[in-house]
């Protein structure tokens, strides 16, 4: 016996505004029926019909349930029942959106109850807000000038205070007038935690954590990576992955003076006993094309790998001992041992492989070394190795064209952190390496250099997206439409006890959304404001009469991004670099008095805009937006608002004095006294507040 069930109610009439006419449109989804619709008794809506031999059987219906009905949807927090031990952070929110819809695990934090009754799920990011705005005697006036109102929360304590993670009640005697109707939508304020690291300074993207899903973890060690499904290489010539100038002056490499222009190249010394080889500007390596062979991925470039071993001459002071180059084809081109100026005072034989016995007879210097070094790297040579600003500088020589494998496999952490050579060699060439490493033999050069050259190789052979983000996890949206479950309540009697069917989602962001990870949707809306925001999220709830677009009845999962306030607050700029997922919309110019006509007579009441300060008039503004997009949800619709943030200003102002110390520190020339920034651990410890005040977000989750 054949049976299938048909969604009766998707049948649903729409108003041409030309004629007043009605037609009738079917949308196809056997997700929902009506998922906007009030009516409770469900008479005309929501019915599923089941056909057997093309006949009707029986009219099931599928309701709504009322918000007094006990399989209404809800999403819960009790003390006695969740023990928080820190802070919620961004992907606890984000797991939370993957439990009610797909196959999350169950949150610990909070209870979700009727999981099978939930329609939708609007998350919207507000860059801006901070919990200090939603104090009673917060002043908006002054509150960028005051400093109290950022206050570190001591985040880094092992076990902070229970009130410093435990959500707050939301009552509108409680909050400034500017956001009493916060109230109405949520019932709790939560501390969210923004994704960093305190220990390196550094704020990780909130949008990042938000719209990806880790990969499940995998058994402890190094598992070698293996290409995705469906993979195509892509032959790629090795002069793409050149670091740039900006990438060498901030990971330490000495300054070559075919990165400088004008006057500073014609003042350009180097440091005594440092060197640099013979290319006068960056454009001098360029290989005519009709010279490079089809299809060569060294694009007419010598390559060279280069590895070497130092020994101590000083406290923290290492030496040249050992220098060794690899060409292309694996051909040792140079292998020698080298004799310091200075006495060498540890061999560190476990790392370097260097002993006392070994250099005795040796008369090769520096000075001999480096002369046959500029012979060999011409214009045309591209450096391959390890973090080769160690090599360089041992070695007192600057060379512009660099392809170092510890920049092209970036730690999974980010910057400063890089990953080592033998890891890299066990997951991308699944070889082992180094193995001397720790004993009397420790490393081999000509060992090393052949691993980063066949490193580079692969990656030349693979393409440049090959390796890159492979830990990065799977697109939320993507993970929605491939794991998106849906139940009895929602998609009839065929999905009983759940099935996975996917959902369908819209993402709505400033810029162009199409170029950023919000691409993945099933529908995406770019905006240049919070008002085509607002109307963006609302279209996407409601879906499109004509269903084109947006299907009809809207979409499972909505994302967006509202922007004004992040730039009133002068957060923007700063905050965009910790942003890679950002669409690219330049911040806006805000009008601090902006007129707002009245609300609609059907909309929410809001709160008289005021123009005391700019911050309570944009806080007013976006309050009335938020009410506005709550009042056009359907019922069992999940809210979720986070500012993904806290402030990120003296964040980046450190950051930015620290990254002028690292330039000005790692110049061959660089003098402590004239340096024009210090960096000490007073600076250090300053930048570890400010990343702790940066990361510290607030969340609201309700249920509609």
């Amino acid at each position: 016996m054949a049976t299938f069930t048909t969604d009766a109610s998707n049948e649903e009439p729409i108003v041409h505004p030309s004629n007043g006419s009605t037609s009738s449109q079917s949308t196809g989804s056997l997700k929902r029926s009506s998922p906007h619709d009030d009516n409770e008794d469900g008479d005309g809506n929501g019915e599923w019909q089941t056909i057997e031999h093309g006949r009707p059987v029986k009219k099931k219906h599928k309701k709504i349930p009322g918000a007094r009905s006990n399989r209404y949807p809800g999403i819960d927090f009790s003390q006695q029942h969740a023990r928080l031990q820190a802070k919620i952070n961004v992907s606890n929110l984000r797991d939370l959106i993957l439990y009610i819809f797909a196959d999350g695990p169950a949150p610990q934090w909070v209870s979700v109850k009727h999981r099978p009754e939930f329609r939708k799920i609007v998350t919207i990011m507000v860059p801006g807000l901070e919990e200090t705005m939603f104090r009673p005697d917060v002043d908006f006036a002054t509150y960028n000038n005051d400093n109290s109102n950022n206050t570190d929360n001591n985040n880094n304590r092992e076990v902070a205070p229970p009130d410093d993670y435990y959500p707050r009640e939301l009552t509108k005697e409680g909050l400034p007038e500017a956001l009493r109707p916060f109230a109405d939508m949520f019932p709790l304020l939560w501390p969210v935690r923004a994704p960093g690291d305190d220990k390196y300074g550094k704020l990780h993207s909130p949008v990042q954590a938000m719209l990806t899903v880790p990969a499940k973890e995998k058994k402890a060690g190094v598992k070698p990576v293996s290409d995705p499904h469906g993979w195509k290489d892509v032959r790629t010539r090795i002069t793409e992955f050149l670091a740039t100038p900006e990438e060498l002056v901030e990971n330490g490499f000495p300054k070559h003076p075919a990165f400088l222009r004008g006057g500073e190249r014609d003042s350009f010394r180097d440091p005594e006993g440092w060197v640099h080889t013979r290319v006068e500007s960056l454009t001098d390596g360029d290989v005519p094309e009709a010279e490079i062979e089809q299809g060569s991925i060294t694009a007419g470039r010598r390559i060279l790998a280069l590895d070497c071993e130092m020994c101590m001459t000083g406290e923290a002071e290492y030496s040249l001992t050992r220098i060794s180059l690899v060409a292309w084809d694996g051909e040792v081109v140079l292998d020698e041992l080298v004799k310091p100026d200075k006495p060498i005072i540890n061999y560190v034989t476990q790392f370097s492989g260097i002993t006392k016995e070994m250099l005795d007879p040796v008369t090769t210097t520096l000075k001999d070394i480096q002369t046959k070094l500029l012979d060999t790297l011409d214009r045309h040579a591209i450096l391959v190795g390890h973090s080769l600003d160690s090599d360089l500088k041992a070695m007192k020589l600057a060379h512009p064209f660099i392809v170092d494998t510890s920049l092209l496999f970036p730690h999974p952490r980010g910057p400063p952190l890089k990953s080592s050579l033998k890891f890299l060699a066990l997951k991308y060439l699944n070889r082992e390496v180094q193995k001397g490493d720790g004993t009397i033999h420790g490393h081999d050069s000509i060992e090393d250099a052949k691993t980063c050259l066949d490193l580079v190789k692969k990656k030349c052979e693979k393409g440049k997206a090959w390796a890159a983000g492979e830990n990065q996890g799977e697109n939320l949206f993507k993970r929605l439409a491939r794991a998106g479950t849906a139940y009895r309540a929602t998609a009839g009697p065929q999905a009983t006890g759940g099935v996975s069917n996917g959902k369908t989602s819209a993402a709505i962001d400033w810029g162009d959304a199409t170029r950023s990870a919000c691409n993945a949707a099933t529908v995406t809306i770019s905006c240049s404001s919070d008002a085509e925001v607002e109307a963006g999220i609302i279209r996407a709830v409601q879906g499109d009469p004509d269903g084109l677009e947006v299907p009809g009845g809207g979409v499972d999962f909505v994302w967006a991004r509202m922007r004004e306030l992040e730039a009133l607050q002068g957060w923007w700029n700063r905050n965009k670099l910790t942003d890679p997922l950002s669409s690219g919309a330049p911040p806006p110019v805000v009008n601090p008095n902006p007129t707002t006509p009245p609300p609609d007579s059907d909309s929410p009441t809001s709160p008289p805009l005021s123009s005391s300060s700019p911050l309570n008039t944009a806080l007013q503004t976006l309050t009335t937006r938020l009410q506005k997009i709550h009042a056009a949800l359907p019922p069992c619709t999940a809210f979720i608002l986070l500012s993904g943030t806290g402030d990120p200003r003296e964040m980046s102002r450190l950051q930015a004095v620290q990254q002028q110390f690292r330039k000005e520190y790692n110049s061959p020339d660089s003098k402590w006294d004239r340096l024009s920034v210090q960096w000490t651990d007073v600076e250090e410890q300053a930048l570890r507040r400010a990343v702790r005040v940066a990361r510290a977000g607030v969340g609201f989750v309700g249920v509609k």
